[in-house]
């Protein structure tokens, strides 16, 4: 016997986060969406989700109608922090790391705090705009 099980209905905008640095994803990070209509329009929060264990933002709130720009904010900053203190337990338990990309630079903190990815849509499209993510770099791309 077989059982369909219908997808969870998904909003025009989907992400998820990839921390190449250690080549896992990245569970945690809180994202707000923002729309706007038209270039100069103001924009207007649309609310937020937070990374699942795949790294997946499955639940962001649908767009306005007439909506012609996204920004997706990234919150980095306090994933980063957990990666560090994660990373520096294991370090001092294994001491198998010897220059950690967190601990470049004096363990000074986190080089991206946020990351701002805006893009333009059309109505009726899916935009699924993966974060690759390391500590001292970021890309972004359309997928699919």
């Amino acid at each position: 016997m077989t059982t369909s099980t219908a997808a969870a209905p998904r909003g025009p905008v989907s992400t998820h986060i990839l921390d190449t640095g250690i080549g896992r994803p990245a569970e945690g990070v809180a994202v707000r969406l923002a729309a706007r209509a038209g270039r100069h329009a103001d924009w207007r929060p649309l609310g937020g989700s937070v990374t699942d264990a795949a790294g997946r933002c499955r639940d962001l709130p649908a767009l306005p109608e007439g909506t012609t720009h996204v920004r997706l904010d990234f919150e980095v900053e306090a994933y980063f922090e957990n990666s560090a203190n994660s990373a520096n337990s294991a370090k001092k338990q294994a001491d198998a790391q010897q220059d950690a990309p967190a601990n470049r630079d004096g363990g000074a903190g986190v080089f991206f705090p946020e990351v701002a990815i805006t893009f333009a849509v059309q109505p009726g499209e899916h935009y699924h705009v993966p974060l690759l993510l390391a500590p001292f770099g970021y890309s972004v791309y359309r997928g699919s």
